[in-house]
């Protein structure tokens, strides 16, 4: 008993709060039993990332961890491993292994245009309907070859306009009245998709600056749209740091629908930036798409055609298909870029095909909720039920982790990871997983260190979460699963020091 009170004082002294694997267990006992006879002090040093957070100046409470090698999680690491805790875009990695599972990665989505009756003498008398499909590659090349085949077909003129059609989710525009996730809700990571996700809601924004003025325009140009740049302040500022002083612009439509966008903050001098801004209703930029091309095909309108959101009736006519990019490839550009828009649309279509299974299973005693989310959330958990993944604690909001409720034990995550390894779609998971100081978003982390390509791991980041998941390779050619989220404020100061040296701890494993 006295060598066991002697290794416990010796963790302790040392920062150590893991539990380890039984053989590093019994050799610390050996280690701690052989010094006790020479020197109260044992010889082994505390580990990295006890050092890591000890230099932080946080609490062991800030890290959360579960890393084990694959098929012997007995042999693991883990620190407060069950408590639910904020993932950030780790999250990803959920959405990622349950859609690959239960949708394919062979599945795509689509827009099509359809018809209700056929046109006559080159008139259709009825709407066009423009059904939305969670097409991830609908942008303005897209839309203009689907409706170029609408004219090579012989359609000149659309007397009753389009429907634009986007109730493959429900709710079909989750954005109306939704508080944006922060600040700034025109920048690309913050934007809600629906099933019509025409350019991802983004136009690309040109400002350009002298010694005097800012001159802003959109590519490509649109009608009915204008810049307000009078209370924008011109400062000197490196260009690079050109939105650290932006605010986020006012959005005001007119009678006659006019759209202003007023900018708002300061801005470098002699400074040109193209970004891809949310700054307009996603049905307006539809709409005006849509009269743009259809124009410069040759179509006309009739005097009474409009743009209108609606749903297609049963029974229409296809006329025009566009396919999305197969599921696996939209999930490997999901992982590598941490795509929140992307992660969003391939969560709600899981939602929509847990509310077909749950219609082809009949009525049930409760009916289950109809918000393709909700409908998401229910697939996810089916998923791990099925794969005796334990969830306590498991909150889901819309599976990218760009969310300030969503939450996982990285226990969970980490047999999720285990059970995606047994799967035939394993590779696909895998590929798609940044490399450590190679790709994506570890492409600058872990130069010259052990992880350096041998790590396959999803970041996360938020202002008080900093997270990894994924596998790491040690020394013995074993493949780990690792689990590493810090969540405490003002996280991303030091947090990336902790999880990397986890990372490079598991990588130098012998």
């Amino acid at each position: 008993m006295h060598a066991w009170a002697t290794l416990h004082s010796f963790l302790a002294l040392f920062r150590m709060p893991f539990v380890f694997s039984r053989a590093l267990w019994i050799t610390a006992c050996a280690l701690s039993l052989a010094g006790c006879a020479h020197s109260p002090r044992p010889p082994v040093p505390p580990t990295p990332v006890a050092q890591a957070l000890a230099d932080s100046g946080w609490s062991d409470q800030a890290l959360a961890v579960a890393a084990y090698p694959l098929g012997h999680p007995e042999e693991g690491l883990y620190w407060r491993s069950e408590v639910p805790v904020q993932p950030a875009s780790t999250m990803k990695v959920v959405t990622a292994t349950v859609a690959l599972d239960r949708l394919g990665p062979a599945s795509q989505g689509g827009t099509e245009l359809r018809i209700a009756q056929a046109p006559q003498d080159g008139v259709l008398t009825g709407p066009l309907y423009l059904r939305g499909g969670a097409d991830t590659a609908l942008d303005w090349g897209a839309l203009w070859t689907l409706l170029s085949q609408l004219r090579d077909s012989g359609v000149t003129t659309l007397a009753d306009g389009v429907v634009v059609d986007r109730t493959l989710f429900q709710p079909a525009r989750m954005e109306l009245g939704v508080p944006p996730f922060d600040e700034a809700p025109e920048f690309d990571y913050n934007v809600i998709p629906d099933a019509l996700d025409f350019n991802q809601h983004l136009l690309q924004t040109e400002l350009r600056s002298d010694a005097q003025t800012l001159q802003a325009r959109f590519w490509p140009a649109l009608p009915g749209v204008r810049f307000d740049t009078r209370a924008i302040t011109l400062i000197d500022a490196p260009c690079d740091d050109w939105d650290a002083q932006w605010k986020t612009p006012e959005v005001r439509t007119d009678a006659q629908g006019t759209v202003t966008i007023a900018l708002q903050g300061r801005f470098p001098r002699q400074c040109t930036q193209r970004e891809p801004l949310n700054l307009v209703d996603s049905q307006w930029l539809v709409s005006q798409a849509v009269r743009l091309l259809w124009q410069e095909l040759g179509g006309r309108w009739g005097p009474q055609a409009t743009v209108r959101e609606g749903h297609t009736p049963e029974g229409t006519q296809l006329v025009a298909q566009h396919r999305d990019a197969p599921l696996a490839d939209v999930l490997r550009n999901t992982l590598k870029r941490s795509d929140n828009i992307l992660a969003r649309l391939v969560f709600l279509r899981l939602g929509r095909q847990q509310i077909e299974l749950e219609r082809m299973r009949g009525p049930a005693p409760v009916a289950p909720s109809l918000d393709t989310r909700e409908a998401a959330g229910r697939a996810v958990r089916a998923w791990l039920q099925a794969h005796d993944v334990p969830a306590d604690g498991l909150v889901l909001e819309n599976g990218s982790g760009l969310s300030r409720s969503e939450r996982i034990a990285p226990a969970t995550m980490a047999a999720l990871l285990a059970a995606a390894d047994q799967s035939p779609y394993a590779p696909e998971l895998r590929s798609g997983l940044p490399l450590a100081g190679v790709d994506g978003t570890m492409r600058r982390r872990f130069h010259d260190q052990p992880a350096q390509g041998r790590a396959r791991l999803k970041s996360g980041t938020l202002n008080n979460v900093v997270a990894v998941a994924g596998y790491v390779r040690d020394r013995r050619e074993r493949d780990w699963v690792v689990v590493a989220i810090v969540n405490q404020p003002e996280a991303t100061r030091h947090g990336a020091q902790v999880v990397d040296r986890l990372v490079n701890w598991v990588a130098e494993q012998r």
